[in-house]
């Protein structure tokens, strides 16, 4: 019988398995994959996640203010077609319905959130980067109800936290180390900020600036890929482009750069009493002993009574934006609408609704810059520019004097407009901005919610800690006596570059690298013969956990690989687990926060 010309080694499974471990070296030594590499697949993939997450929210808060007002329009169009008694009707019911969910919730998810908390915030700042399902979803449901029915609160709060919990989610499953765990949410925290507001860049930076208060690249790279994936991933969903796009700013004459270059001036005088405006309200609700139903339909109550005299007080005020920067509206138009915003923003959020005030807030800078504006020009009648330049620079100064991040509020300026003549204007006055308000304001309105929530302790910790807060007990290992097919099995099936070999009693031997193992791939008959014992470096550098940072830094510098193994001491040698480079960087990211934040 006539054979084929194959030869029996080719039916052998080793020669696929050495095939793929070539294809796999040559991969790493070309395009040197770590978990700085994989980090940014992960963010990728939060952010495409992230933003479904956010889509089926607003799609939900759709339908539930159909289902409230009978109108599919925006929430103040809708709300401009009902009459009085529904007006006020509306937004109480919801803050019925929002406070019952809280009340409920709470109680069904009270061991759940002893452990776990449900501010992303904390969980990337002072916690384990673990987000409890149960209590955001309670926390969600109840923004739905609010948000749905009118009352004067951003939905960025919701989004960013369902995006966030998805990140926390992914991270847990992974069983990725805290380090890892609280990147990661804080990438879904990006995503949500970008896909609220079609601005990934500033979504990255609302992150990096205000809640991990680093801009390094360690830090950065992902929350940026994660909050562009979110972008794009919105705008197939819902449409892209600017969210107030602007039909062209002319400046007429140099002369009006002097009073557009003072917007930041008066933005930061005002912001801090926005801030204390907010917190009084707040406390006065505090002190109402009343169930948590009835205490956020009191505030839904408040939003209706002035949704009489002008429904334009409803919803985040996004739409309000929009209207104010393409209408040619009067001042007393402008300040009165103001001042019911205030008090409907005041009493939603110092009732305690779910949600965020960071769209109400731009509505107010944008205001503030407006009457500015229209200050200026009634004064020096020469000056022709459209107030509502004013308005925009207003916007980005305002929410640079709220938040203490000017960087961010230059580039959000920029994003929702996509107006590159404003971007010089934005730089000055969001830095002045921030400056003047840090006079007065030393507690800006996310740092206090982290201050309230231990994060200076936490920063103090962070600072003492040592190699065994970042240990990961997961170490690959083989007996000396593994043979190659073992260890090509076991470098096939993961995804590290090095094995330890450990003997009796986990005492540590050496480490085999996956480059080590290249010449026997071509040499079958020697691989045959070798066991790991015979290709381990028996000085592969290791580190006990009671080492400081530095010293584990400068192992890393002898050898080139992603993590090193951890020694319980150096007499007895015992393997105790891994520590990852990826994870100490992360950490010194927090350190660098710590010190910034002081």
């Amino acid at each position: 019988m006539e054979k084929t010309g194959e030869s029996p080694q080719q039916n052998n499974p080793w020669i696929l398995r050495r095939q793929l471990l070539r294809l796999k070296l040559w991969v790493l030594e070309r395009f040197r994959i770590g978990d700085r590499q994989f980090m940014l697949v992960w963010s990728a993939l939060i952010g495409f996640l992230g933003a479904l997450a956010a889509e089926l929210f607003r799609r939900a808060t759709d339908l539930l203010h159909y289902l409230a007002t009978g109108s599919n329009a925006e929430i103040i169009s809708s709300f401009a077609r009902l009459p009085f008694w529904q007006r006020i009707a509306v937004p109480t019911a919801g803050g019925v319905l929002a406070g019952l969910t809280l009340w409920l919730g709470n109680r069904l998810t009270s061991r759940l959130r002893q452990k776990e908390t449900t501010d992303y915030m904390e969980a990337i700042v002072v916690g384990s980067g673990s987000i409890s399902l149960s209590a955001s979803l309670v926390k969600s449901l109840s923004a739905l109800f609010s948000i749905s029915t009118g009352a004067s609160i951003g939905r960025e709060g919701p989004l960013v936290q369902l995006s966030s919990l998805v990140a926390s989610l992914i991270a847990r499953v992974r069983d990725l180390p805290v380090a890892q765990r609280r990147q990661l949410v804080a990438c879904g925290a990006a995503a949500g900020i970008a896909s609220a507001y079609n601005a990934p860049i500033a979504g990255s930076f609302f992150v990096a600036e205000i809640i991990l208060g680093t801009v390094v690249v360690e830090a950065l790279g992902p929350l940026i890929l994660a909050a562009v994936v979110a972008t794009f991933t919105a705008q197939v969903l819902h449409g892209g482009g600017p969210i107030y796009k602007s039909s062209g700013f002319t400046l007429y004459t140099p002369l009006e750069l002097i009073p557009l270059a003072c917007v930041g001036i008066v933005s930061g005088f005002l912001a801090p009493a926005y801030l204390w405006f907010l917190r009084t309200v707040q406390r006065l609700f505090s002190r109402v002993t009343i169930p948590v139903p009835a205490k956020l339909a009191l505030g839904g109550a408040i939003v209706g009574c002035l949704a009489v005299i002008s429904p334009d007080v409803c919803g985040n005020g996004q739409g309000l934006l929009s209207i104010l920067f393409h209408q040619n509206w009067y001042s007393d138009e402008v300040f009165a609408i103001l001042m019911l915003k205030l008090v409907a923003t005041a009493a939603t959020f110092g009732t305690g609704a779910v949600g965020g005030v960071f769209t109400p807030s731009l509505f107010v800078g944008a205001a503030i810059g407006m009457l500015y504006g229209r200050g200026i020009l009634f004064a020096f009648p020469g000056f022709h520019s459209d107030p509502a330049m004013y308005a925009v620079v207003g916007m980005g100064s305002f929410i640079a004097a709220t938040t203490g991040a000017p960087l961010m509020s230059i580039l959000m300026g920029f994003e929702l407009t996509l107006d590159y003549t404003l971007a010089p204007l934005l730089m000055v006055n969001c830095v002045v901005a921030y400056y003047c308000s840090s006079i007065f304001e030393k507690q800006f309105i996310y740092g206090e919610s982290l201050e309230r929530k231990g994060a200076a302790f936490f920063n103090r910790q962070l600072a003492e800690a040592k190699i065994a807060d970042l240990i990961r007990h997961d170490p690959l290992t083989l007996p000396p006596n593994a043979t190659f097919s073992q260890i090509e099995k076991t470098f096939l099936q993961n995804r590290y570059q090095h094995i330890y070999v450990i003997g009796k009693e986990m005492r540590f031997l050496g480490a085999v690298s996956l480059h080590d193992i290249k010449e026997f791939l071509d040499q079958p008959e020697l691989g045959n013969m070798v066991i790991a014992a015979d290709i381990m470096n028996e000085n592969f550098p290791r580190i006990s956990p009671l080492q400081p940072m530095s010293e584990a830094l400068e192992k890393f510098a002898e050898v080139d690989s992603e993590r090193l193994p951890v020694v319980d001491n150096f007499g007895s040698q015992r393997l105790i687990g891994s520590i990852s480079k990826t994870d100490i960087m992360l950490h010194l990211a927090g350190k660098v926060s710590s010190k910034t934040s002081r």
